[in-house]
């Protein structure tokens, strides 16, 4: 008995002969699951901290970079605002300094509604006409070289009418010859007299009373109202030239001309201001001499005027825009509805869609005076034709020059079926065709 408790109880089992070969499987439960658990869970812990510390770490440096952000962002929106400012500034410089170079003629606009009760109503009321008048006075500086400047004294040396359409679809700019003998009402004058009414050549108008006198003068002879008047003088021309670096020219003749200050090869050539002033001023070098053939080379010239200033990117680029309205605002005179830059920019945004070939340039029919042929008198019914197209704002066509007036009939606007009235007006019922060009075509072609 003794002998079984010692064995069972007190002898030692015997190894287990798996021991050395196979690892114990450990249960569910176990100390090795335990272990193996602790591990994971200490690694995966491990990784949290390291994620931990790096997203601490990413946290931190946006943190520094975000007071670095908004200083820049400040100092940017601080530049631009200086340099908006900056841009602001300089273009109400540049505004106020052009809007100051244009002269306002007050006397002009008192005189005329001294006499708004004779002076034409309006037909068309979106229509506007324009009267043009190229100054040829010897005062101001740069003007002296052209003559003696007698006390400021001053005739129209070229006068056109600018009709611009209601629909801005077209312009009619009419020559109106200086020599052309008219009926010039009383006019006031400079010296605060009043002149007679006679007949004379109409660019004594202008000599007389001024600007005021030649409107009064035109609105009587065609029936049309001015609306608004500009007067430049010879400087004014010289810089707009200049401005657009000068103009084309084609000459089947050299010219050399002492009174025009003109000195020319033949052939084609780019005038510049002063050679451009001498071009469209000479009579009797050029051509017959006549002041006819003299306007239709201003007209010509006018044409390619326009067609450059379209052509080579002026009015969209400021740099280039700028010369040219600085050097048409010193030179203009104008009433008080267009002696403003918004005025004249708000008459020229209205023509910049108007294609070249609807800029059309033409002479008023005339022929020479049956007293003097050195003066000219109008052509009727013709004259009396093209003055009623233009008071109702009804069309005009061109003809190349050289070409008699003709007419064509106009089944577009039913006002042609009307009688045409007002001074020298015809019972023609067509569309009137003139002698002229445009400025779809140069000099050179």
């Amino acid at each position: 008995m003794d002998s079984a408790v010692t064995d069972s109880a007190g002898t030692p089992p015997e190894p287990d002969p798996r021991a050395d070969d196979e690892p114990p499987t450990a249960s569910p439960g176990s100390d090795g699951d335990a272990n193996e658990n602790e591990s994971e869970t200490t690694e995966e812990s491990g990784t949290t901290e390291e994620k931990e510390e790096e997203t601490g770490s990413s946290d931190a440096d946006a943190d520094a970079d975000t007071p670095r952000k908004r200083h820049w962002l400040r100092w940017t929106a601080l530049g631009t605002s200086v340099v908006v400012l900056a841009a602001a500034g300089v273009g109400w410089w540049f505004y106020q300094k052009l809007d100051g170079n244009i002269t306002t003629d007050t006397t002009a606009a008192a005189e005329l509604r001294t006499y708004e009760k004779e002076r034409p109503r309006p037909i068309a009321v979106d229509a506007k006409n324009i009267l043009l008048i190229g100054s040829d006075t010897r005062a101001g500086a740069g003007n002296g070289k052209y003559g003696r400047d007698d006390g400021g004294s001053q005739r129209s040396d070229t006068t056109i009418l600018l009709h611009l359409a209601a629909d801005r679809q077209s312009a009619t700019a009419v020559s109106l010859p200086r020599d052309l003998m008219v009926e010039i009402p009383s006019c006031l004058t400079s010296e605060g007299r009043r002149s007679k009414e006679q007949s004379a050549q109409f660019n004594w108008a202008f000599q007389f009373g001024g600007t005021a006198c030649s409107i009064r003068t035109v609105e009587k002879l065609t029936g049309i109202r001015i609306d608004h008047y500009m007067v430049i003088d010879f400087s004014g021309f010289k810089d707009m030239v200049d401005a657009v670096d000068g103009v084309d020219v084609c000459l089947k003749k050299p010219v050399d001309d002492v009174d025009a200050h003109l000195k020319l090869p033949a052939g084609k050539q780019t005038l510049s201001g002063e050679e451009a002033l001498g071009f469209v001023r000479a009579r009797k070098t050029i051509g017959d001499g006549s002041d006819t053939e003299r306007m239709e080379r201003q007209q010509q010239f006018l044409g390619s005027l326009v067609r450059k200033v379209q052509s080579n990117g002026v009015l969209l680029n400021p740099t280039r825009l700028y010369p040219v309205l600085d050097a048409a605002t010193k030179s203009l005179t104008t009433d008080p509805g267009l002696n403003t830059l918004k005025d004249l920019y708000d008459l020229a945004r209205g023509l910049r869609n108007v294609p070249t070939e609807k800029v059309q340039f033409m002479t008023v029919p005339r022929q020479p005076y049956v007293n003097d042929p050195n003066r000219d008198e109008l052509v009727q019914p013709d004259a009396g034709r093209l003055f009623s197209q233009l008071r109702k704002d009804e069309p005009v066509s061109i003809a190349p020059p050289g070409e008699k007036e003709n007419t064509q009939r106009d089944e577009g606007r039913s006002g042609t079926d009307e009688k045409p009235d007002g001074p020298g007006a015809s019972d023609a019922t067509a569309t009137p065709s003139f002698p002229g060009t445009n400025a779809a075509a140069g000099l050179c072609e």
